[in-house]
């Protein structure tokens, strides 16, 4: 009624509702109950917690930073909330597979879909996929810890040749200097290539390869592949593979790795699940060097307490 008052009279409209104006102007004048009230602080609450979610946190997310911040409340109650604030998450995409090359030759499946792993760097997983640009195509490889979900590898190149799988291996290699781990993968013809076998061998990492064509073989990485499409490239459009680069860069070190509850996770995210659990953290600090002979060099700034 208040927003057709302009165009017609209260009383008509009262007698066409069946109300009476008294009635009417007596509901204006009243205030908020107790519960309405925490309602409208509750919504302005989720907002904030969506918007720096970049706007993709669902019910579950959100009412997780809410416990998180000591505010008692359901899950239905956040997804109401939400609904009437027209706040939502995003879904994720399909599955995509790749094919193995003709004449490869490809490592044993050690995983059997088994994604799971008592510790930190005792299985990491790893894919590639590609990210568009008004200037073509960037294609990303990462490598996953399945510990901690946290991506401890990854490179991006205008190239789908081995040199770019390798990057994000020597990236894992060099953060997390692991003593025993298996590296799961498809088949693609980078993992299968004889530089890349060397390289692990070379390391101490045992190879693992899920079958042909099957997704679901390497579904924790297609996982974040997911995450990373429905989060990310479905809501941007770069104009130059330098703007990809960076939003990539920072999807993954400023928001996914530090930040992105996660529900396998007890929502917590990779880098503080890892923190929370972790007794031999063997990730090399921020700014630190590692010599050619392996020794590491660390920032004065982290010495101190």
């Amino acid at each position: 009624m208040t927003a057709h008052q302009a165009v017609h009279r209260v009383a008509t409209m009262c007698r066409v509702l069946g109300v009476s104006p008294s009635g009417y102007y007596a509901w204006r004048h009243r205030p908020l109950s107790a519960r309405k009230r925490a309602d409208v602080e509750l919504a302005a609450k989720i907002q904030v917690i969506h918007r720096e979610s970049r706007g993709t946190y669902g019910a579950p997310r959100i009412h997780a930073e809410l416990v998180a911040a000591d505010v008692h409340i359901g899950r239905k109650r956040v997804a109401r909330l939400m609904r009437g604030a027209g706040v939502r998450g995003v879904s994720r995409r399909k599955f995509t597979t790749t094919v193995r090359g003709a004449g490869a030759r490809p490592a044993p499946d050690l995983v059997e879909r088994r994604f799971t792993a008592p510790g930190p760097d005792r299985l990491w997983v790893a894919d590639i996929t590609y990210v568009p640009t008004w200037a073509g195509f960037l294609f990303l490889a990462v490598v996953l810890d399945a510990w901690s979900r946290r991506i401890i590898g990854w490179a991006m190149d205008t190239h789908l040749r081995t040199n770019l799988v390798l990057a994000a291996l020597d990236m894992a290699l060099t953060q997390r200097r692991p003593t025993e781990v298996i590296h799961h993968s498809d088949q693609g013809c980078q993992y299968t290539s004889v530089a890349f076998g060397n390289r692990c061998r070379d390391a101490g990492v045992r190879l693992s390869m899920g079958s042909v064509g099957d997704a679901y073989d390497n579904a924790m990485c297609e996982s974040f592949f997911a995450t990373l499409e429905c989060e990310l490239l479905d809501r941007e459009r770069f104009r130059t593979q330098g703007d990809a680069r960076l939003a990539v860069f920072d999807f993954i070190e400023g928001w996914y790795n530090p930040r992105r509850r996660h529900s396998s996770l007890d929502y917590l995210s990779p880098m503080i699940f890892e923190r929370a659990h972790r007794t031999d953290d063997r990730t090399v600090p921020s700014g630190s060097t590692i010599d050619p002979g392996g020794a590491i060099s660390v920032p004065p700034s982290v010495l101190v307490p």
